[in-house]
């Protein structure tokens, strides 16, 4: 079987390798979860590659490189041989495919949009069925010599798989197709402009920049005035503390001032409201004046 974009020599080595008997299988589950014997567990994941493999290709509809699918079952498989319980007295095989079907169906999930497209079971359900079940009903009802519209179709859909109508409605828009370049043109005239051409311009525009400007001027100004309304000592634990890029602590200020870091902080909160109450008391003036 030549599959694209995969590596042909994988699939002959995980044909190849040996079928395990359960005793055999089971000798080996003990031996990784009693001992970490990864001889043991090399062996145990290499039987089974061939399962990952045969998984991994049933996924191929939905557009994943081949190598990546395998490369998640692999993962999967690996996670299963890591958590096994020979003692439940089940095949590993049967445990395994679990974990190998869910690796691979969060791959799946995580790579078909930029748009994360479900995170709940039932979202999960829908997104890996959903064409399913609405072929099985189109081929019912047209056996029947019916058409179902489509919000007939959806009703159905949502009630078997046990969803909302929205949730529904939801996956199909996902589903009818991929993400699109923003850099892709409107339409296929020559010079025909891009997408992003008409997104809007969050970033602060020329009356903005203006404004800002002037407003950070005129507050670093109100801050020099509300710092030299401080003493010396207060100016400096404020400088220190508050506009460094990395504040000094308070027991190094306190070894420096010969203060307990305690008398430090009480001196830093009073200066600091000292500037506060001065910010607020020259907004207001502002305020009363343009008002």
């Amino acid at each position: 079987m030549a599959l694209d974009g995969f590596d042909p020599h994988l699939t002959r080595r995980a044909m190849r390798a040996e079928m395990l008997d359960a005793e055999t299988e089971r000798a080996l589950a003990y031996a990784w979860r009693d001992r970490r014997d990864k001889q043991a567990l090399d062996r145990l994941i290499t039987a089974y590659m061939r399962l990952a493999i045969s998984m991994a290709v049933k996924f191929r509809r939905y557009g994943a490189p081949m190598n990546d699918l395998v490369q998640e079952a692999s993962l999967g498989l690996m996670k299963a041989a890591d958590r096994f319980d020979p003692d439940r007295g089940v095949r590993f095989s049967t445990y395994a495919v679990w974990w190998i079907k869910a690796s691979i169906q969060d791959y799946v999930m995580r790579n078909w949009s930029l748009v994360r497209t479900g995170s709940t079971s039932p979202q999960k359900s829908l997104f890996f069925n959903l064409r399913r079940v609405q072929a099985r009903f189109e081929r019912e009802a047209a056996a029947r010599g019916e058409q179902l519209d489509q919000h007939q179709l959806r009703q159905m859909i949502a009630m078997e798989i046990g969803v909302s109508l929205a949730d529904v409605e939801t996956m199909q828009g996902r589903l009818s197709g991929g993400d699109y370049s923003l850099n892709a043109p409107q339409n296929t005239d020559d010079g025909a402009r891009e997408w992003i051409d008409v997104l809007e311009d969050e970033a602060p525009q020329g009356a903005d920049h203006v404004e800002l400007r002037h407003d950070t001027r005129q507050l670093r100004t109100w801050l020099i005035h509300a710092m030299a309304d401080l003493n010396e000592r207060e100016r400096h634990i404020i400088t220190e503390r508050r506009l460094r890029d990395t504040p000094r602590t308070l027991e190094n200020l306190g070894q420096e001032l010969s203060l307990s870091k305690e008398r430090v902080r009480q001196i830093e909160a009073a200066a600091f409201d000292k500037l506060r109450k001065s910010l607020e008391a020259r907004s207001r003036e502002v305020h009363h004046f343009l008002s």
